[in-house]
C-alpha cells in the first residue's frame, strides 16, 4: 500500500513535467515566426488558459489540424426561455467560422477574454444594451444571458463530491466487521484522527467539538481533493476560484454564528470586564472582525492556490524562450520540483482552512465565568 501511494505521488509530481515537454514540442514548431512579444502573448494565454474556468475539458490540441482534443460539457443558460445544447457547439468549423452557436434561433459566443457567454448575431458580433447613468451618460454593456452550466470547474466539484461520497462510504463499511481499519480506511484513519485529536478538539474543546466534526472533514477533504486535481494538466482551478473560496467561507460564517452560545454575543455587543465606555467603542470593531474573518479565509485559500497555478504555469509556458536542451531539461527539474511543493501546499491549505476553521468555532462554542467590571 504504501508503495502504491509513493508511485502515485511521484506520477502526480512528474505531470507538468509532461505537459511542459508538450507546451515545448508545440510551441517549437512555431518559434521561429514569432516575435519576443508574441511569445509573451502566447505564453500569457498558455497560463491563463488553465486557470480560467471554461465550457470544456481540452486534452490537448492537434497543431497541425487545430482540432481540440477533450469533451464538451453542457451549456444551460436562460435568455427568454431556457436553451441547453453542448459546448461542442461553439468549435469553429465549416460554416462557422466564428465559433458561434444557435439555439432556438438565438446566437451564442465565448469570450476570449474572459471565457463567459454573451448574446450575438449569426456573424459573431456581441449584441449590446445601451442605457442611461444617473447623470444621464450613455452607458453602452455587453448582452450575456444567465449562465446555468455545467462548466469545468462545477463538473469537477460534483466529481469530488462523487468520490468523497463513495470513498467515505467504503471507510465507514469497513469498521462494521470489526474494530481494526481494512483497505482504504487504513490510509484515511490516521488523517481523520489527526483532525480529530489535533485541530477540533485542542481548538474547540472534548464537550462541544462532536457537533462541528462533519463539517470539518468535509471541509479538509473537500479542498484537499480539489487542490490535487488542480495539479493535473486538465486545467482544473476549483479552489483557485474565489466564489468556490467565498462560497466555504460563508459556511463557515454561517455555522460559526448559528450555532454560537451566549458568550460569544456578549463578547461581541456588551465585553464582560469592560468599562462601559470602552464597550461602545469596541462594537463595530467587533462586527467588522466577525466579517474579517470569513474574508480571511476565503482570499487566503483563493490567493495561495491561483498563485500555485501561475507559477507552475508560467515555469511550463517559459521554455518557449529557449533553444538550449539544456535549458529545457533545468526548466524540467524546476517544475518537477515545485510540483513536489505544490503537493505539500494542497494538504496544508487544506489543513490551514480546517484549523482556522476550528477556531472559529471554539470562539463559538466557548464557555466563560465573568466578573462585570463597575
Amino acid at each position: 500500500m504504501n508503495k502504491l501511494w509513493k508511485i502515485l505521488l511521484v506520477a502526480v509530481a512528474l505531470i507538468p513535467a509532461v505537459s511542459f515537454a508538450k507546451h515545448s514540442t508545440e510551441g517549437e514548431a512555431h518559434k521561429a515566426e514569432l516575435t519576443k512579444e508574441e511569445h509573451r502573448k502566447l505564453n500569457t494565454e498558455y497560463v491563463k488558459h488553465h486557470t480560467l474556468d471554461s465550457h470544456d475539458f481540452g486534452l490537448f490540441t492537434n497543431e497541425e489540424t487545430g482540432t481540440h482534443i477533450g469533451f464538451p460539457l453542457p451549456v444551460i443558460l436562460w435568455d427568454d426561455g431556457l436553451h441547453v445544447f453542448m459546448s461542442s457547439a461553439f468549435h469553429a468549423e465549416e460554416g462557422n467560422e466564428h465559433g458561434v452557436a444557435e439555439s432556438k434561433g438565438n446566437y451564442y459566443l465565448i469570450g476570449h477574454h474572459d471565457g463567459k457567454i454573451y448574446s450575438c448575431d449569426e456573424h459573431g458580433t456581441i449584441l449590446e444594451d445601451v442605457s442611461e447613468d444617473a447623470d444621464g451618460k450613455e452607458v453602452v454593456s455587453e448582452i450575456k444571458p444567465l449562465d446555468l452550466s455545467i462548466t469545468k470547474n462545477v463538473f469537477s466539484t460534483l466529481l469530488i463530491c462523487l468520490l468523497m461520497f463513495f470513498l467515505f462510504r467504503s471507510v465507514a463499511k469497513s469498521y462494521k466487521t470489526g474494530l481494526a481499519p481494512t483497505g482504504v480506511a487504513k490510509f484515511f484513519e490516521p488523517i481523520i484522527l489527526f483532525i480529530r485529536d489535533d485541530i477540533a478538539i485542542p481548538n474547540i474543546g472534548e464537550k462541544a467539538h462532536k457537533k462541528y466534526m462533519v463539517y470539518l472533514l468535509t471541509v479538509f477533504f473537500f479542498i484537499w481533493f480539489l487542490n490535487l486535481a488542480g495539479m493535473t494538466p486538465l486545467g482544473i482551478n476549483v479552489t483557485g476560484n474565489i466564489a468556490v473560496t467565498a462560497g466555504l467561507a460563508i459556511f463557515t460564517f454561517l455555522i460559526t454564528n448559528f450555532s454560537a452560545k451566549k458568550d460569544y454575543w456578549m463578547h461581541i455587543f456588551w465585553m464582560p470586564g469592560v468599562p462601559v465606555p470602552m464597550k461602545i467603542m469596541l462594537i463595530p470593531i467587533e462586527l467588522v472582525g466577525m466579517i474579517v474573518k470569513p474574508f480571511a479565509l476565503m482570499i487566503r485559500l483563493y490567493a495561495n492556490m491561483l498563485a500555485g497555478h501561475i507559477v507552475l504555469g508560467s515555469l511550463i509556458a517559459v521554455v518557449v524562450y529557449f533553444d538550449s536542451y539544456l535549458a529545457k531539461g533545468a526548466f524540467v527539474g524546476l517544475t518537477f520540483f515545485m510540483n513536489i511543493i505544490e503537493l505539500l501546499v494542497a494538504a496544508l491549505q487544506a489543513y490551514i482552512f480546517t484549523m482556522l476553521t476550528a477556531l472559529y468555532f471554539g470562539s463559538a462554542a466557548a464557555e466563560h465565568a465573568h466578573e462585570e467590571a463597575h
